[in-house]
């Protein structure tokens, strides 16, 4: 059964009553949209918990594990490491995804705007990380040149993943610029109407070659304008690989 919010909320303040108790933290966080008052139905549940430096931090790690197990049902869970912290992400059987960060005492602190102190101290705030857009315009063009290999082999369900991952390093590049948040396409839709129906005509509307190819175009068009508002010296250097890649693939 799908959760509710009430139940996730019931959740929620059960895990915070216990990070309260629990003598081997120092310190605990609302991150996510529960620190910028955007809950909604599909919320989830993202904690930061502070490591005392004198705990165990696997035996803390192991205990909380166990809990979301036995208490709430999860039925599994996925570690993602970020620095010193660890997020462990869990999937409850109501499909309810929970978030419990193991910080570090010396690195608890905001690395963003999302971080609402519950108890203990914090660090000096941290600047949250700036992809790097030099860096997504590389990758931008090293899957363009994969999305022209695949479609010149009639390789169209290889040509679409490839087109989805330059896509998304130019939707990075225009969020960037436009202010919006862009990291996994969350900034994609707070983005003007202009910008929004450009990331729209980039997505192509089945897998017939010359829907790929009107895609791969539209996409390579959005790439050039980007880097061209970045770094004209670059967007100069890069216009005839850029045009002929995507006009070769058009005339096959």
């Amino acid at each position: 059964m799908i959760f509710t919010p009430d139940q996730r909320e019931q959740i929620r303040a059960e895990l915070v009553a216990t990070a309260q108790g629990d003598p081997n933290l120092s310190g605990a966080a609302h991150t996510g949209s529960a620190a910028s008052s955007r809950l909604d139905r599909w919320s989830d549940i993202d904690l930061a918990l502070c490591l005392k430096p004198t705990a165990s931090s696997e035996q803390i790690i192991a205990e909380w594990t166990e809990r979301l197990y036995q208490r709430y049902e999860a039925a599994a869970h996925v570690d993602v490491m970020r620095g010193s912290i660890l997020f462990r992400v869990f999937l409850l059987k109501s499909t309810l995804q929970v978030d419990l960060a193991f910080w570090p005492a010396q690195d608890f602190a905001a690395i963003g705007p999302n971080f609402k102190l519950i108890f203990g101290e914090t660090r000096p705030s941290q600047p949250t990380p700036v992809p790097d857009p030099q860096a997504l315009i590389g990758m931008a063009w090293l899957y363009a040149l994969h999305v022209r290999s695949s479609l010149a082999r009639g390789r169209f369900l290889q040509t679409e993943y490839m087109l989805s991952g330059m896509r998304n390093h130019v939707f990075e590049l225009t969020c960037l610029r436009c202010g919006t948040i862009a990291s996994q396409g969350r900034g994609l839709d707070d983005l003007p109407v202009a910008g929004q129906k450009t990331a729209a005509s980039c997505m192509p509307q089945s897998l017939e070659a010359s829907e790929l190819k009107r895609a791969f175009q539209t996409t390579m068009q959005a790439l050039q304008r980007e880097i061209g508002l970045l770094d004209a010296d670059l967007a100069a250097r890069l216009a005839e690989p850029l045009t002929d890649m995507a006009d070769y693939s058009n005339r096959k």
